[in-house]
Order: structure tokens, then C-alpha cells, then sequence
């Protein structure tokens, strides 16, 4: 078995300076894709369930699919609950086998975001697993907009909430569809300057590669969330299986079309973060 915890993977990644893909998982099929491309390029691993995933398949279920995976995986492999608005979302996940719990009070004030990520950790280190906060609001694509990190709010939030890693808002967006963007390296730098824990950028798809790749090597940044990018090849993928042959209906053998091109696409999106070879 390869099951770890977020703290497992992120401390090396943050003393040798690269970074670990969070990859957003909807279903079984983009799943274990990701963890055949986390073997073929033998680095770690952090599958995550974010609230659409959830929506879709229970926590106790996907905490069962996650760890079957972990446990066939020759790599670290992380079962990460993402963007776990309350203490009930993360007090599920943790009995469904997860080992690692992402609390999201960002849109909270500082103090009470600090208070109840604060009490997450608490529960998630009683129990031997990791914690991730977020400080400062990462918004949507079409959506709500951002609220940049503070890097004063960032260090106390880092230093009273006991967090293994840290999410922050430096331009990211999530569901970005292209990467046209950046992020403010000038805001990340003071960031990692005045604090000492790992960093988290979620909405990592809309991050130029070549920008995650330097960003892994020279900064704290330890993990990026990707997820639309994955999405969208999984989703050509299955319209390319469906329109091939319009008379076939079975899902199963639709759906294993669609490995080989998320497996290669997340193989690329690994490879960028720089993992030194496991083992």
C-alpha cells in the first residue's frame, strides 16, 4: 500500500523544491488514470474530491475507490477532500478513509477562518492525517472574483492554524480554460518570505506550464490544483468515442476510450512539477 498524507508528499517536494499535481477527480475513469500516469512518470500523487465530485458519488464511496487505488499504486498516493466547507464535510471524509482534509473559510473574516481551520487540524492530526487552509478568496472563471492574499493575513494565518499546507489567491482562477493568465509572482514571493509552510495554488489550470514548472523549482509552492484541464481532455476523449461509432451503447466500452488520452494528458501536467523519481 502507497497511501499517504498530504504532509507525506509535501515536505520533500518543499526541501527539493518541486511540486505535486492535486488532480481533480469526478469519477472512476479519470481517477485511475491518474494514478497510471503518477506510476509511468514515478512520482506522487494527490487525487481529490472537490463539492461537484461529491455531488455525484458519496465520500464514503469515493474514500473506498481512492484507497483501492493507493493500495494496488507503486507511488504515494493521497486521498484529499477538496474545498471542505464544514466541519461535518471533513468529520465525513475522515471516516471514509481520506488523508488529507482541505477546509475552505475563505470567504469567512480572518479571525473565524483562522478559528475553524484551526479546529480541521486539530481533528485531522488527532487522527494522523494532514489539513489544508486557504487564505484569500481564489474565484471563478464567469464567476466570483478574487480576493488576493495578504501576506501579512497570510503569515498569521499559517503560524495560528496549524495547517499543513496553505491555499492562496495570486491571480489563479478556477475552471480557466486557458492560460493566458499568470500569477503575481511579486505577491508569492513576499508570501513565501514571511511564512514556512508549503503553498497551494488552486485553479492551476489557467497557470501557464512553464510558469508552474519555475514556480515549483524556486518557490514554496508544493501543489497545484488542476482540474479543468484534465477535464477537458477527458471530455473530447468521450465525444470522440461517442461520435466514432454512433450505433454502440455501452458505457463501458465508451468510457475505456477515454484512459489512454487523460492518462497521457496527466502524465504531462506530473512531469512539469519536477518529482525526482520515487523510491
Amino acid at each position: 500500500m502507497t497511501l499517504a498524507t498530504l504532509k507525506d508528499v509535501l515536505t520533500p517536494a518543499y526541501t527539493l523544491g518541486y511540486a505535486v499535481g492535486g488532480l481533480v477527480t469526478l469519477g472512476w475513469e479519470d481517477m485511475r488514470a491518474y494514478v497510471a500516469a503518477a506510476e509511468a512518470e514515478n512520482a506522487p500523487v494527490i487525487l481529490q474530491a472537490g463539492p461537484s465530485c461529491r455531488e455525484h458519488t458519496p465520500l464514503p464511496v469515493l474514500g473506498k475507490m481512492f484507497r483501492h487505488l493507493a493500495d494496488s499504486a507503486t507511488v504515494p498516493v493521497v486521498a484529499h477532500l477538496d474545498h471542505g466547507y464544514t466541519f461535518e464535510d471533513c468529520q465525513i471524509a475522515l471516516d471514509s478513509g481520506f488523508t488529507s482534509l482541505m477546509f475552505d473559510g475563505s470567504r469567512k473574516a480572518l479571525q473565524q477562518n483562522i478559528d475553524e481551520t484551526a479546529a480541521i487540524a486539530e481533528m485531522a492530526h488527532a487522527a494522523g492525517i494532514s489539513c489544508e487552509g486557504e487564505i484569500g478568496f481564489v474565484g471563478y472563471s464567469g464567476g466570483e472574483g478574487s480576493n488576493g492574499t495578504d501576506p501579512a493575513e497570510a503569515a498569521q494565518f499559517a503560524k495560528e492554524s496549524g495547517v499543513d499546507a496553505m491555499a492562496i489567491s495570486v491571480g489563479n482562477v478556477h475552471l480557466q480554460e486557458n492560460k493566458e493568465g499568470g500569477l503575481d509572482e511579486d505577491r508569492i514571493r513576499q508570501i513565501d518570505a514571511m511564512t514556512d509552510v508549503p503553498l497551494v495554488i488552486h485553479g492551476g489550470s489557467g497557470v501557464p506550464v512553464e510558469q508552474r514548472t519555475r514556480l515549483a523549482r524556486e518557490t514554496s509552492i508544493c501543489k497545484f490544483n488542476i482540474g479543468t484541464e484534465l477535464r477537458m481532455a477527458f471530455g473530447n476523449a468521450l465525444r470522440d468515442a461517442v461520435t466514432r461509432d454512433p450505433s454502440r451503447f455501452d458505457r463501458v466500452t465508451i468510457l475505456k476510450e477515454t484512459h489512454d488520452p487523460v492518462e497521457a494528458a496527466a502524465r504531462a501536467v506530473i512531469r512539469a512539477f519536477g518529482a525526482p523519481p520515487q523510491g
